[in-house]
């Protein structure tokens, strides 16, 4: 009986490593799993905002690591030019960084200036009527959102205002 007893012990203390071993494998693959959704999700949100999904570079200070942090998230809830992000992000109504770091920042960014545009004039065209000239000059002012005349006339056409 003693003999018995053992060899079912063996046989259950074998069933549990066993268990322990396929959780093991099948843990690493949900974990790889998980990270490529994550992966597969910042993507998404990249084409989205039209920034790429990668991390500002160690290269930056702590205030331009912030800074690229913050211009992160404000493109991911509108579009910026490249000068209204700078401009946000070193306000004193807006994140108060200095020039210099919310500039280097922006530009550690893989942003397409293009994309943001017509993000930005899709926007304007939510909210009332535009004519293709007015459009651009919105996007190009300087009291507007002062995307280039290229980058505001790329994104004028493209919401289809021109």
């Amino acid at each position: 009986m003693g003999k018995k007893l053992g060899m079912g012990c063996l046989i259950l203390i074998g069933g549990f490593v066993a268990l322990g071993v396929l959780g093991a494998i099948v843990g690493g693959d949900s974990q790889t799993t998980e990270g490529q959704v994550a992966s597969s999700t910042q993507k998404a949100d990249a084409v989205q905002s039209g920034v790429a999904a990668e991390e500002p570079a160690d290269t930056l200070t702590g205030p331009q690591r912030n800074a690229a942090r913050s211009a992160k998230q404000y493109l991911d809830m509108t579009g910026f030019s490249r000068e209204g992000l700078i401009d946000q992000l070193s306000s004193d109504a807006g994140n108060g960084y200095e020039v210099a770091d919310a500039t280097v920042a922006v530009d550690s960014l893989n942003v397409d200036w293009n994309e943001q545009a017509v993000r930005s004039a899709k926007q304007y065209l939510d909210m009332s009527g535009f004519s293709c000239k007015g459009l651009i000059d919105q996007l190009s002012s300087s009291a507007g959102s002062q995307y280039t005349e290229s980058e505001a006339t790329y994104g004028a056409k493209q919401a289809g205002a021109c």
